[in-house]
């Protein structure tokens, strides 16, 4: 039968992580100290799991990083991954091309779109965003991309209109009192 292990804290070590469960900011510190303060309490490994949503091994794993560094240990560690593409200069064309109306970079339309932003930066940078991660960035810093709306009335005659809105008006007036002056109630057949 193998040997039943040792979870017991001492006092310094039970007071460290009773500190980290109430005053870290980190949730996957607080909820890590937790399992280990219920290890300490006579808590099996396999209801601690249970209880925390977690596998077995996650819990032992829990505790030997607690041995081996403390609470500092039992933080999420940076992960490796691939840099990302936009880089601060990137970033800064960004700012300020959408400022800019594509007019002014020699472009025959007059707003951007994602798209646009997207294959003029392409162009100027060397760098191709996928399109979420080009919204994600617009996002980060504070852009929204809204669909722009379209007003003609600078291409509309203005005293057509007028002469309009005047036959609109009194065809309003003229149907407001035939409603009024008529009967509003029918005999049912």
């Amino acid at each position: 039968m193998p040997k039943a292990r040792d979870y017991h804290l001492t006092e310094e070590e039970l007071q460290v992580v009773e500190t980290a469960m109430r005053r870290d900011p980190r949730p996957a510190v607080r909820q890590r100290c937790t399992a280990i303060r219920l290890l300490h309490l006579g808590y099996k490994p396999e209801e601690i799991a249970e209880m925390q949503a977690v596998s077995i091994p996650t819990v032992y794993s829990w505790i030997k990083r607690f041995r081996k560094g403390g609470v500092e240990e039992l933080a999420t560690k940076p992960r490796s991954g691939r840099p990302a593409k936009a880089n601060e200069e990137y970033e800064q064309m960004v700012a300020e091309v959408v400022e800019k109306e594509p007019e002014e970079l020699g472009y025959a339309f007059t707003v951007w779109t994602i798209d646009r932003l997207r294959a003029h930066l392409a162009k100027e940078t060397g760098i191709e965003l996928s399109e979420p991660r080009f919204r994600a960035l617009l996002k980060a810093k504070g852009y929204r991309y809204r669909r722009p709306k379209y007003d003609l009335s600078h291409l509309q005659d203005k005293e057509a209109k007028s002469k309009a809105d005047e036959i609109l008006e009194e065809l309003k007036k003229r149907s407001s009192e035939t409603i009024s002056t008529s009967s509003l109630w029918t005999k049912p057949r």
